[in-house]
């Protein structure tokens, strides 16, 4: 059947985002590409390359040949700064152009998509400060000898960034890579890659040489496979499934290459008799609502004290029955998900939840005039959440709130530590010494004691333990994560 003349044209109208490889665009190796569709109303508005692993290949070997013949390895740290300070500075001048491609591309509200625009600033601008001022050591030793310890990059480093925060993610990881004097080839996710690839073509104004970031787009078991299990490739960040994650390790270690893996969280708020009710309601709330629920550190499990169990849990139910959900443009509480796929995933967990007869203690409203195809699922509220449940286990990665309740701080820390994941916690309390107590007990890579999350957190470093992964991005680990060290020893006599 054909299309009628309007949707016909519209089709013909789309364009298509091509691989930035050694510095110049293309298309992939076998001309195909993959549609992408804005999650508010389920149209295609957009075509990126399906790269294959013979485009993988092409932009390894610019990479390699960037590093190893090009300007950018030897480059001063000065010099470096000052074109990624100078790509931050590109990336507001086109602030709004690049928020609106984000929210288009993974849904979200355009308050969040102008939020993380301003954080993918901010990355550029804190590694162009930094890159000169990560410094080497000098170690004391035997008499006649002076030994320093330099910090020299990985190499060509590969990056596999997720669909939820693409443009924010782009600037994590590639930020600190480049600051080190690597050179680097980029797999965005594609369910959303728009704005990594609008952000290298500002990279290559900024005046980054040729090769040394290059962009393939394409299927994650197609390109990011043939990216992760690349010889060519000396170190591996990954942020997205546990799952994928593996798989991610499994290649690097085949290669002898290290990675930096972030896989997700099960992350829990602790709310204690004596926290402040007015300042801790709205930020538990946002901190599942907050791009439709799917981030990595969403405050998904909140444990409150029995003696305010009742008091707190109606106020939390109060605000999400307030909350509205719809599309991007319309700017509300909370967008659509990211594809059917995801939808009919946490979808999944709502229903198995009702089928185990857990109370719906509150839910959201899509709100009218939101397109009828758009991926949307009401923010939900769930309590109370028996332990074992998979409500209170298992990444949901949707707006979906599980209340859990405990007896004393001892059993708040054994529940809080009772998952897979250790990525984020939150303590709600008053008592100075209970603050420190529980934040040296949780098992996880960061601790908000009355507030939870940092606007971007770009100086904050950030990483998992157990099922949530290992290594740390942002702020000067990143930077550690992505050189290695050389010790110098000199005998002077």
């Amino acid at each position: 059947m054909s299309l009628n003349p309007v949707r016909a044209a519209a089709q013909e109208s789309i364009v298509t985002r091509e691989n930035l490889i050694d510095g110049r665009w293309q298309p992939a190796s076998d001309g195909r590409t993959v549609d992408v569709v804005n999650p508010s109303d389920g149209q295609v508005f957009a075509r990126i390359a399906r790269g294959t692993a013979a485009d993988i290949d092409a932009a390894v070997r610019a990479a390699r040949k960037a590093f190893e013949e090009g300007p950018w390895s030897r480059m001063t740290a000065v010099e470096r700064g000052r074109i990624l300070t100078k790509l931050g500075a590109k990336i507001l001048e086109h602030f709004e152009e690049l928020a609106q491609l984000e929210a288009a591309d993974t849904g979200k509200p355009m308050k969040q998509a102008r939020a993380d625009i301003t954080a993918a600033a901010r990355y550029f601008e804190f590694y162009g400060s930094a890159a000169d001022k990560f410094h080497g050591d000098v170690i004391p030793f035997l008499d006649g000898y002076m030994v320093t310890v330099v910090r020299d990059p990985k190499g060509v480093t590969g990056h596999i960034i997720p669909w939820n925060y693409p443009a924010q993610m782009f600037g994590r990881t590639v930020a600190p890579a480049l600051a080190m004097g690597n050179c680097t080839v980029l797999k965005p996710a594609e369910e959303a890659c728009l704005t990594p690839v609008r952000l290298a073509a500002l990279a290559m104004e900024a005046g980054l040489p040729p090769g040394v970031l290059n962009v393939v787009t394409g299927i994650g078991e197609e390109a990011g496979a043939a990216l992760s299990s690349h010889p060519g490739i000396d170190f591996l960040s990954f942020t997205g499934s546990p799952e994928v994650g593996t798989l991610v390790q499994i290649a690097a270690a085949k290669n002898h290459i290290g990675c930096v893996l972030e896989l997700g969280g099960k992350s829990p708020q602790i709310v204690f008799d004596d926290a402040d009710f007015d300042a801790a309601v709205p930020v538990v709330v946002n901190a599942i609502v907050q791009n439709g629920g799917q981030t990595c550190s969403a405050g998904s499990r909140v444990l409150v004290q029995k003696a305010i169990y009742d008091k707190f849990v109606g106020r939390v139910a109060e605000r999400f029955a307030q909350l509205r959900v719809g599309s991007s443009t319309m700017d509300l509480d909370c967008g659509p998900l990211i594809s059917a796929t995801q939808k009919k995933r946490v979808s999944g967990f709502i229903e198995r939840a009702a089928n185990d007869r857990i109370g719906v203690l509150a839910q959201a409203k899509v709100a009218d005039g939101a397109p009828a195809d758009g991926y949307y699922v009401a923010p939900t509220l769930f309590g109370p959440v028996p332990r074992e449940n998979a409500l209170a286990r298992e990444e949901v990665f949707g707006p979906v709130l599980s209340i859990i309740s405990f007896e004393d701080e001892a059993d708040a820390v054994k529940l809080a530590n009772g998952t897979d994941y250790g990525l984020v916690a939150g303590i709600w309390t008053a008592n100075g010494g209970r603050q420190m107590r529980v934040a040296k007990a949780m098992r996880c890579g960061q601790v908000f004691v009355n507030g939870y999350g940092a606007g971007g957190g770009i100086e904050l470093p950030f990483g998992g333990v157990k099922k949530s992964g290992h290594g740390r991005e942002k702020g000067f680990e990143a930077l550690r994560e992505f050189c290695h060290s050389k010790t110098i020893v000199f005998k002077h006599g």
